[in-house]
């Protein structure tokens, strides 16, 4: 990577950091991030943790959190959806997160070696497929990877390879294929699988690759799938308690949840194989 990506990348980590700190994601409830507040009824605490996930977990999490906060009604859960390299990012800027749920081992692997997970609380819990997919009126005659070469087809939108997994194991993919040299200038990054997804919805790229539980995402009528990409490396999703994290207890009970019989329930509900 050059020093401008690298200057380019810190720019935005660190603006994704402002905007995270000034407010998390929470889908059932709006509180402070890290802190313990009073319940309504005053019966008791509610711990808030924060739980940084990758882009492709937001519908199977949103699931999650309504059981886990029915069966664990003192803690709270907030949610933090982004890239994964965006994510990592974060948390390694400081940010205050108690769970780091990932759409890739290397962007684990980083946080492992520098000390930033605890290393006893990570587990694998899912793993998903890359699929191609264009808008579902597309006239042009795409049935695979090999057919994007055609031109006919001008722009191609993939997750950005270095914060976005997808965007990495789709690189690979084509790169084993022998055809990224020539796609390459044809594609339009994406900060995650879900704008990767928009694109297409909308009619804005011919093709893009996204995970297939993001694919059974997408609004009715809005895209087809054409193929399914064989990755280079396999896609696991890794979730660990970060290290800095002041409520490692109550984060340790959302990733065994994450990772039980119940959890895995839920995402296999949704695409992911457990």
């Amino acid at each position: 990577m050059t020093f401008n990506k690298k200057l380019i990348l810190a720019i935005a980590a660190i603006l994704a950091l402002v905007v995270f700190v000034s407010g998390c994601t929470d889908t059932s409830t709006t509180s402070d991030v890290g802190t313990d507040v009073n319940t309504d009824s005053g019966s008791g605490e509610v711990t808030t943790i924060t739980v940084s996930a990758a882009a492709s977990l937001t519908e199977a999490f949103t699931e999650l959190e309504t059981v886990f906060e029915e069966e664990n009604p003192d803690i709270d859960v907030n949610y933090n959806f982004a890239g994964s390299g965006t994510l990592r990012i974060q948390i390694e800027g400081g940010a205050p997160i108690d769970v780091f749920a990932s759409a890739s081992q290397s962007h684990m692997n980083i946080l492992s070696n520098e000390s930033l997970i605890v290393e006893e609380s990570r587990k694998d819990f899912a793993s998903n497929t890359v699929v191609l997919i264009t808008p579902v009126d597309s006239t042009l005659n795409i049935t695979g990877p090999e057919d994007l070469l055609s031109n006919d087809v001008e722009t191609i939108s993939i997750g950005n390879p270095e914060t976005a997994p997808v965007g990495k194991y789709t690189v690979e993919a084509l790169e084993q294929a022998g055809l990224w040299d020539k796609l390459q200038s044809k594609t339009l990054l994406a900060d995650d699988v879900k704008q990767v997804l928009v694109y297409v919805e909308r009619g804005e790229v011919d093709a893009g690759f996204v995970y297939s539980t993001d694919a059974a995402t997408a609004d009715e009528g809005t895209i087809e799938v054409k193929a399914t990409i064989p990755t280079v490396t396999p896609i696991s999703y890794p979730i660990a308690v970060v290290e800095s994290s002041e409520h490692q207890t109550e984060a340790q009970t959302f990733v065994d949840f994450v990772t039980s019989d119940e959890g895995k329930a839920i995402l296999q509900s949704y695409g992911f194989t457990a």
